[in-house]
């Protein structure tokens, strides 16, 4: 077998198919964690005569009346979604991870860390391309454009809280969307992506506070879940294009 993911199938039953993307195995196993799931990525998926039908998908880069980017509907537009949030993060950690001062700024171990979570969120971001490339060509949700408060890369404070906020968010994004998701095999590695995200989360809530890195896990010991547009409003903060979710995971 290829060291390589490979698309296989016709148009019409491609989003029932498991996640057959360029990305290398190894390489994606090695930093998401996400061994176990190696038969979700090439045995899994659903049937063409299961109950996920392929909904009516607008592209991930219509505009709507106000000039927003549509995110699309039905699971396209839950991966773009994840792709947009991954986008966002991947940006964040790899500036973090050329500062030419990030030793000084956040210590050597830290910045190691965050270096280390730089190719992770690359993993993941290319990992939702590679995949809305091949199951939605034509829908993948355009590069974004982040943006971020002029001080953010400048102390240790502002890199933390900032990766913080887009960790918590992160997670909550997950949490809330996976039960939108219809197509089993795309619910799995949305699964060993956010347990990734949270030990992220957790690391980095240590480092602003420590002992803080279950504080906002409730009573029932759940964390924290938020819709699409709760996720999306706070995020706009730091992208520079305006996204329209409102029809995500709708079919």
């Amino acid at each position: 077998m290829s060291d390589k993911l490979q698309p296989r199938g016709t148009e019409e039953s491609t989003l029932a198919q498991p996640l057959y993307t360029p990305i290398k195995r190894r390489s994606f196993f090695m930093y998401a964690g996400a061994t176990a799931g190696a038969s979700a990525l090439v045995l899994a998926g659903c049937s063409k005569d299961s109950d996920d039908a392929t909904p009516s998908l607008p592209k991930g880069n219509s505009t709507t009346a106000d000039g927003s980017i549509s995110l699309g509907s039905g699971d396209v537009g839950v991966l773009n979604y994840a792709y947009a949030l991954e986008q966002l993060e991947a940006d964040f950690y790899a500036k973090v991870a050329a500062l030419s001062n990030g030793a000084t700024l956040l210590g050597a171990t830290e910045f190691a860390y965050f270096q280390q979570v730089a190719k992770h969120e690359a993993i993941h971001r290319d990992f939702f391309k590679a995949a809305l490339d091949r199951d939605a060509a034509g829908q993948t949700l355009r590069g974004l454009t982040p943006k971020y408060p002029a001080a953010t890369f400048t102390s240790r404070a502002t890199i933390l809280n900032t990766a913080k906020t887009f960790e918590d968010l992160g997670v909550a994004a997950y949490n809330g969307a996976g039960k939108l998701l219809k197509t089993a095999a795309y619910l799995v590695i949305a699964g060993q992506i956010v347990s990734v995200e949270a030990r992220h989360a957790a690391y980095v809530r240590d480092l602003v506070e420590k002992g803080s890195f279950s504080s906002d896990v409730d009573a029932l010991g759940l964390d924290k879940a938020m819709t699409p547009a709760q996720v999306l409003t706070a995020a706009q903060t730091f992208i520079t294009e305006k996204l329209d979710g409102s029809s995500i995971g709708v079919n």
